[in-house]
């Protein structure tokens, strides 16, 4: 067998300190395994045993067992370092880096580029053709988004929420309905709203059933057998759901649920419903039924041109007036989690829709029907709405 050209021979305290670096959880990899391969050569292990057991080559073992010998009179830790690389040092100035920081930030199509944002080798083209730098790799461009946390090829949604005059109005008004459900049984409290384009998918095949190490397996592939819309309504006082299942979502349908749930409930003084903003909820069918519900005579105007019927604000003051028995409360814009409904919405989606597989639009509503049942049944119960109207904190 052949000997080794550089055998290895610890001392005790370079062995010492070789099997601590070693043991070291925060080591480096590659460092750790440095260590490794020099205590197993001082062992005696053969190269080829080594190579075998640490999955490196023979030369490795060759070049750190030669450095081992020629950097004796330095420390361990040093003489287990990489060796200073040769070539020339980095060309790109800091001003340079800059800019080409500064143009990843841009927008490719500012330079005549019909894309919508920047690969690694479009910006180094570019960098070259502004003339920022004579030469540049696609890797080097890599290095410089990395080092500056550039990352041009995401993007996150974002929200530009439209003013609303009357928020914090809002907030306090629904806050303190929330509170009055807890405390009255004169009135009614409803949060309510739609859940639309609720697809009726069926999977084209069965699931696979869970089994021991694996889960449940669902078929990839589906077809399209219609929507349905869901009107939800919550009494907030009792947790219980009502819904309506159609095919749209008018202004009439709307309101005919309105007129459904007051039917369903009778014997209240007052009803109140929390609602979003949507056209829908301010209309003028909406205006009209509860004009006729509250026995009130007045002229109502016309659409678009006068009176209560005028425009989405006055429908809106009209539809919110605290006199009437039946009071609308508007939350914000941008502002659904301040409808309780909403909540339950995410409930419904989680155990019944998207795991679901419905054959057509009538067994997709039988099942959101049957599951309204079953959650009023087993488990609903009134929200805990801890929230007040006041800032929050950030």
């Amino acid at each position: 067998m052949r000997h080794p050209e550089h055998p290895v021979k610890l001392a005790l305290p370079d062995k010492e300190a070789l099997t601590k670096i070693a043991a070291n959880p925060n080591t480096k990899q590659v460092i750790a395994r440095r260590s490794r391969l020099l205590l197993m050569a001082d062992e005696g292990i053969a190269y080829v045993d080594i190579a075998n057991r640490l999955a490196i080559s023979l030369n490795v073992i060759s070049v750190w067992t030669k450095r081992w010998h020629t950097l004796k009179d330095v420390s361990v830790e040093k003489r287990l370092e990489d060796a200073p690389r040769s070539g020339t040092p980095p060309t790109i100035t800091p001003l340079q880096t800059c800019r080409i920081i500064a143009l990843a930030c841009e927008q490719p199509e500012d330079h005549g580029r019909p894309i919508t944002h920047w690969t690694h080798k479009e910006l180094a083209d570019e960098v070259m053709k502004q003339g920022i730098i004579d030469r540049i790799s696609i890797s080097q461009v890599g290095r410089i988004l990395k080092a500056n946390d550039l990352q041009p090829h995401r993007s996150r949604y974002w929200l530009n929420a439209k003013s609303d005059e009357k928020k914090d109005e809002r907030i306090n008004d629904i806050c303190q309905t929330y509170i009055q459900a807890r405390d009255t049984t004169d009135a009614l409290i409803i949060s309510i709203d739609e859940m639309t384009g609720i697809q009726a998918t069926e999977r084209i095949a069965a699931d696979i059933p869970m089994r021991e190490g694996k889960p449940v397996a669902r078929e990839f592939e589906y077809k399209r057998n219609g929507t349905q819309t869901l009107i939800g309504a919550m009494n907030v006082a009792t947790g219980k759901v009502e819904g309506i299942c159609g095919e749209t979502r008018t202004e009439e349908d709307f309101a005919r649920a309105v007129n459904t749930l007051l039917k369903g409930n009778p014997g209240y003084t007052t009803y109140h419903f929390v609602m979003d903003q949507l056209n829908t909820h301010k209309s003028e069918t909406l205006v009209r039924w509860v004009a006729d519900y509250c026995g009130i005579e007045d002229d109502l105007g016309e659409k678009g041109k006068s009176g209560i019927l005028k425009s989405m604000q006055s429908r809106e003051d009209f539809l919110s007036n605290p006199d009437h028995a039946i009071v609308f409360h508007y939350t914000p814009k941008h502002a659904s989690w301040m409808n309780q409904i909403e909540i339950w919405f995410g409930i419904l989606n989680k155990k019944v829709i998207r795991r679901g597989s419905f054959s057509s639009q009538d067994d997709l509503k039988q099942k959101i029907m049957k599951f309204i049942d079953y959650f009023n049944e087993t488990m609903a119960k009134p929200f805990k709405w801890v929230y007040e109207g006041k800032v929050l904190c950030m």
